[in-house]
């Protein structure tokens, strides 16, 4: 499945640029995110609660930051698995500064595996981009509070 869109941040490029690079700020952003864990250089241990319509579960595996290009682009590399099935994605964000503002253009693709994409094949791009969307909801208002 593929996946690709703009989302536009109220915030300077270098502020929402440290935002994607700080793990707390990634663990509050990233949805149903439980637990994120350095494990390594731009590695971190994840656990994630994810749910495709009926079906739910906790996720574990990891985040690895593929590609960093300051503060242009980075690439992340998500990988997981849990009673649900497993995940592989990877991810492509480019921060564009614009009048005060950043456009951040996402390019993805993910697989899904198991009895979370047999039962939720159908709804599997929907609840993507729902999780797109709440991801960088959050992400505005971690780069928009007060400092």
């Amino acid at each position: 499945m593929k996946m690709e869109g703009t989302y536009t941040l109220a915030a300077a490029r270098d502020r929402v640029w440290k935002a994607l690079n700080d793990p707390d700020a990634l663990a509050r952003c990233v949805p149903g995110c439980k637990d994120l864990q350095p494990a390594g250089t731009d590695v971190f241990k994840a656990t994630l609660e994810v749910g495709v319509g009926p079906v739910r579960g906790t996720f574990q595996g990891k985040i690895q930051i593929a590609e960093r290009v300051a503060p242009e682009r980075i690439t992340l590399r998500v990988e997981g698995g849990g009673a649900p099935g497993t995940i592989r994605a990877e991810g492509a964000l480019r921060l564009t500064e614009q009048d005060g503002q950043t456009a951040v253009n996402y390019v993805g693709e993910a697989q899904v595996t198991g009895l979370i994409a047999s039962v939720g094949h159908r709804m599997i791009g929907g609840v993507a981009r729902m999780l797109a969307e709440q991801f960088f909801k959050a992400l505005e208002q971690e780069v928009t509070r007060p400092a």
